[in-house]
Order: C-alpha cells, then sequence, then structure tokens
C-alpha cells in the first residue's frame, strides 16, 4: 500500500516559492525528492501558480507579410517538432518524390 506524504509547512512554502520563481514542476519534485505527479497536487491544493508571462506585444498591422519560408515563420511553424532546425522548403528540393 503507498505510503501517504505528509506534507509541511515548509515544504508548502518551498512549492510556493519555487513556482513563484519560475520553476517547473520536474525541478520542485526533484528538490523535494517525491513525484513530479505528487508535487503538482500539492501545489495546486496549495495555490503555487507560476509567474504570470508578459502578454506578447501586438503585431504591426501595417507590416508586410514575411514571404513563405522566412526563417522567423518558418522557425515558429516547426519549433519543437522533427523539423525543427532543418531548411525551407521541406523535403528538400530535388528529393520530394
Amino acid at each position: 500500500m503507498p505510503v501517504k506524504l505528509l506534507w509541511t509547512d515548509a515544504s508548502d512554502t518551498r512549492i510556493r516559492r519555487m513556482r513563484a520563481e519560475g520553476a517547473s514542476w520536474d525541478t520542485i519534485a526533484a528538490q523535494l525528492l517525491v513525484s513530479r505527479w505528487s508535487a503538482i497536487e500539492r501545489g495546486r491544493a496549495i495555490g503555487a501558480r507560476a509567474p504570470l508571462r508578459p502578454p506578447a506585444p501586438a503585431a504591426d498591422p501595417a507590416r508586410e507579410a514575411l514571404p513563405a519560408g522566412h526563417p522567423d515563420s518558418w522557425g515558429a511553424i516547426t519549433a519543437g517538432t522533427l523539423l525543427d532546425g532543418s531548411a525551407y522548403p521541406w523535403p528538400p528540393l530535388g528529393l520530394a518524390a
């Protein structure tokens, strides 16, 4: 049978402080020597919140559209995918069937 975790005021304060500083749940769990899910559940129970992100700057409506494959737009589209860091166009010309 699983052992019930006994949360202390010190651990609650540590969770709140680390979340306010922007720490991930993985980092908090590692520091407290608990599972990630235990840290998340406790953080939600005590209202530990990550800092609010500043709003993204508004796009200039008068700006010209970026051409297809521009590094800024292509990088934003492919970030975090298998195509991250690949050149535009994809597949490279000459390799398409």
